[in-house]
């Protein structure tokens, strides 16, 4: 427990941009129905399950552009 601890400065920032970029990228594609490849379960899927890369590789890949 107290290893869990000393790593709660690093581990608590970490956890906040992956849900803030979560958040963002679900909202983002039940708003936008356009992409440039899969659809919206698979993007919400890939979001979700793969954690921190998930929501960065749909805003670089899957949005299309506006």
């Amino acid at each position: 427990m107290g290893a869990i601890k000393e790593y709660l400065p690093f581990l608590i920032p970490l956890l906040v941009i992956q849900l803030a970029l979560m958040v963002a990228a679900v909202v983002h594609i039940l708003k936008n129905r356009k992409f440039r490849f899969g659809n919206t379960t698979a993007w919400i899927l890939i979001v979700v399950f793969i954690n921190i890369i998930g929501p960065i590789l749909y805003f670089t890949v899957g949005k299309a552009d506006e």
